[in-house]
């Protein structure tokens, strides 16, 4: 019988049940029932003491095992057996822990005991946030320059730093005439985005560092640093003079040439011969060389007769050919001279996207006043009336044709004016016929425009479907319907 009320009970050390060895000890005794989780909303990460900052979805084993770590001390003295959550509401600002001990009582009896700690989460910012919020706070700031009119690069560079997510990692981004400025709360992280940029474009770089006040009885230095990366002033379809010395260590290749592509190296074309260059930063600062034109100096033309030309022999010395374009010999004329008879030879690359009748844009050299080192020096004769970029097509239809978007970085602008517009236009067109470039670029799927089933073949280049992503939204979950709010 228990000793208590008199119940009769299986034998056990303690001669009592269940309940009166319940009601006369507490082996909970000690443990804290409610505590505090400090959260920022900034970052959605909570504090871990005594100054960590970890990032914890909600009832996730992280998350578990920081609520354990606040009541270790008190939970010395019993043992622990199961620990799980109990479910709250996401906005409700509390987290409750189910949690099971055990712990040897009376004459060796062991009692086990379930019962619930509730956590209160409160609303703290962490110090990266405050940095955030403070805009001015920064440390290290990464200058990033190129000296051209032309932002097709900066495009490039900002789609890869989207795919990356290095602008995580920013307090401010601010764009400017000729560049971009990136700020950062450590010299660390600014030396990260140096690195990443001398990998993904050419470029060269310099840092600097300003004292801006020091400690001498604990030998404490607070500096601001800044890192100069300069990008080479060269974009796709620019026309380059090379300088003698670089076009024959080149493989013997003409000093006109047409730039195809800017990754991490300049990709160049001879459009006489289809050989092909790639020049990096380091070459390029060695031999350095300017654009003839300024893509505004494009001019229209109508492809009045072509012919492929069959593969020509080979030099002494010669690098290689692109197989992916075709040589041919055309006769252009200009579509605001259609009421003369004047026509302009030329040999081009573009021969397997060229037939007669084709609008196609260029650059009139014989036209032109050169304002080059390189091309003052060259034999007349070895320069071309006029050099082919690229076909022409009506941009109206392409805009329409479109169902795809791209992500931009938030950043302090002074505004936009139409030549940026326009340059972003051509960017895009860019994407849609180069797919080389459009490996490295995260294209979205815009849900607004519906998908014509348009199957012209003779039209302009599209991107197909199979190489969108789908653009995720927070607010939806797994079932595109709508998802609970992150805990504010």
């Amino acid at each position: 019988l228990c000793c208590q009320c008199g119940v009769p009970i299986p034998p056990n050390p303690a001669n009592m049940c269940v309940g009166c060895l319940r009601a006369q000890v507490d082996i909970t005794e000690g443990i804290p029932k409610q505590g505090t989780l400090h959260f920022c909303k900034q970052c959605e990460r909570y504090l871990q003491p005594p100054g960590t900052w970890v990032q914890c979805a909600l009832e996730s084993r992280e998350l578990l095992a920081l609520c354990l770590k606040k009541i270790k001390a008190s939970l010395s003295k019993v043992r622990l057996i199961d620990a799980g959550f109990i479910w709250t509401e996401p906005h409700s600002k509390r987290v409750k822990l189910k949690l099971t001990v055990q712990k040897e009582v009376i004459n060796g009896a062991v009692l086990q005991q379930v019962f619930v700690v509730e956590y209160i989460v409160q609303s703290q910012m962490c110090e990266d946030c405050h940095r955030i919020e403070a805009k001015d706070f920064w440390k290290a700031v990464v200058q990033v320059r190129q000296k051209t009119l032309h932002k097709k690069t900066f495009y490039y560079l900002e789609q890869l730093i989207l795919k990356h997510r290095l602008h995580q990692n920013t307090l401010r981004i601010k764009e400017i005439h000729d560049g971009l400025d990136f700020y950062y709360s450590s010299k660390q992280q600014a030396q990260k985005m140096v690195d990443f940029l001398q990998c993904t474009v050419p470029s060269r770089s310099k840092s600097s560092q300003r004292l801006i006040s020091h400690d001498i009885h604990s030998n404490v230095y607070n500096y601001k640093s800044t890192f100069s990366v300069e990008i080479v002033p060269i974009c796709k379809d620019n026309v380059v003079c090379l300088s003698p010395k670089l076009a024959q260590s080149l493989g013997n290749m003409s000093q006109i040439c047409v730039c195809i592509r800017v990754t991490s190296t300049i990709h160049l074309i001879d459009p006489s011969t289809l050989q092909i260059a790639e020049i990096d930063g380091n070459t390029y600062w060695r031999h350095p060389f300017n654009s003839l034109f300024h893509p505004k100096q494009l001019e229209e033309f109508i492809i009045m007769d072509i012919n492929r030309v069959q593969e020509r022999k080979k030099s002494a010395g010669a690098g290689a050919r692109s197989n992916k374009h075709t040589l041919a010999e055309a006769w252009v004329r200009k579509t605001s001279e259609l009421d003369t008879d004047h026509q302009y030879f030329c040999c081009t690359h573009l021969g397997h996207i060229l037939n007669p009748g084709d609008l196609v844009l260029g650059f009139d050299l014989a036209n032109c006043n050169l304002n080059d080192e390189f091309a003052n020096k060259m034999n007349p004769h070895h320069i071309p009336d006029v050099v082919l970029i690229k076909k022409s097509y009506d941009r109206t239809k392409r805009q329409r044709r479109r169902v795809w978007k791209l992500k931009e970085l938030e950043r302090d602008r002074e505004g936009t004016d139409t030549d940026d517009e326009r340059q972003y236009q051509d960017f895009l067109e860019d994407l849609e016929e180069d797919e080389a470039i459009r490996k490295n670029v995260n294209i979205y799927r815009n849900a607004d425009i519906p998908v014509e089933s348009d199957t012209d073949d003779d039209g302009p280049p599209r991107i197909s479907l199979a190489e969108m992503l789908e653009d995720l939204h927070i607010s939806q979950d797994a079932t595109g319907g709508e998802g609970a709010n992150m805990m504010t």
